[in-house]
C-alpha cells in the first residue's frame, strides 16, 4: 500500500511539473525581464506580426495550445500565405525561438528581412535558419540544408535536431554583423556579416546574384511559410 501511495504521489508532482511548465509558455522570468527580454508572441494572438508585404496577419497562421501555426488546410479554404514577420525591426539582439515541424516539413526563420514591395519574398534579403524534418525533406539530404545551419552558407558540425513531433529551442545572436546560431544549445554556424569571409560564403551559394541578400544590418524577423505546416512558440528577444 505505502508503495502505492508514493507512487501516486510520485505521479501526482509529475502532472503537477508538466501544468506548471505549460503554464509558463510564452511568459518572461522575472530575471528575464530584468536582462532585457521581451517576448515577441503573447500566446493568445499574432499581434506584433504581419504578413510579408501586408498589414495585417494571414488567416493561415493560427495560434492554438501556445504556439503559432501555419495551417496548409486554410490556405486550401482561401486564406492567403506568405512568411509572417514581426512589426519590428532589429539590428543587435539575443533570439530564442521553439519550433517544431510536421512531417516532411520545410520552414525557416528568417532574419535581417527588408520589406519592401519590390521584393517578393523574405528569403531575398534575409539570411535563414533552416526548420526541416531531415529525414524525410529532399533538403536534409543537401549539404548546409540540415535543421539550425545557416541556410546554404554554413554546414553544421552536427545534426542536434529532435525527431518530428519534439520541440527544438533555436538561439540566434547577432552583435555588429557578428552572427552565431545554436539549435538545442548546439553551436551549428558562426560568421560576420558584411566580411570578406562572408561575401565568400555568399559567392559560394545559390545567393550570389540576388543583390539584396544579407545586405541590411537591420531588418524584420520572419518565419517562413515553405509549404507545411510549423509550429512556433516562447519567441523572446533581448536587444543588446
Amino acid at each position: 500500500m505505502k508503495k502505492i501511495i508514493m507512487g501516486a504521489l510520485m505521479l501526482g508532482a509529475v502532472i503537477s511539473t508538466q501544468v506548471v511548465n505549460a503554464q509558463k509558455l510564452n511568459t518572461l522570468s522575472a530575471k528575464e525581464k530584468k536582462q532585457g527580454w521581451k517576448l515577441l508572441f503573447d500566446g493568445t494572438s499574432t499581434k506584433g506580426w504581419h504578413s510579408y508585404n501586408q498589414s495585417s496577419a494571414s488567416a493561415a497562421w493560427k495560434v492554438a495550445d501556445g504556439a503559432i501555426g501555419l495551417d496548409q488546410s486554410a490556405k486550401k479554404s482561401g486564406a492567403p500565405g506568405g512568411d509572417l514577420v514581426t512589426d519590428g525591426e532589429y539590428e543587435n539582439y539575443e533570439l530564442l525561438i521553439d519550433w517544431k515541424i510536421s512531417e516532411g516539413g520545410n520552414s525557416g526563420i528568417i532574419f535581417s528581412v527588408h520589406e519592401d514591395p519590390s521584393l517578393g519574398q523574405s528569403y531575398l534579403s534575409g539570411p535563414e535558419m533552416q526548420v526541416l524534418d531531415d529525414a524525410k525533406h529532399p533538403d536534409g539530404k543537401n549539404v548546409k540544408h540540415n535543421s539550425g545551419e545557416l541556410y546554404d552558407l554554413i554546414k553544421a558540425p552536427s545534426n542536434p535536431a529532435k525527431p518530428v513531433g519534439q520541440w527544438n529551442t533555436a538561439r540566434i545572436l547577432k552583435k555588429d554583423g557578428h552572427l552565431t546560431l545554436w539549435l538545442n544549445g548546439v553551436k551549428t554556424a558562426e560568421t560576420t556579416m558584411g566580411t570578406p569571409e562572408w561575401d565568400a560564403l555568399v559567392a559560394n551559394s545559390k545567393f550570389k546574384n540576388w543583390k539584396d541578400f544579407g545586405k541590411y544590418a537591420k531588418g524584420h524577423i520572419a518565419l517562413q511559410d515553405h509549404g507545411n505546416d510549423v509550429w512556433y512558440r516562447n519567441i523572446k528577444i533581448r536587444e543588446l
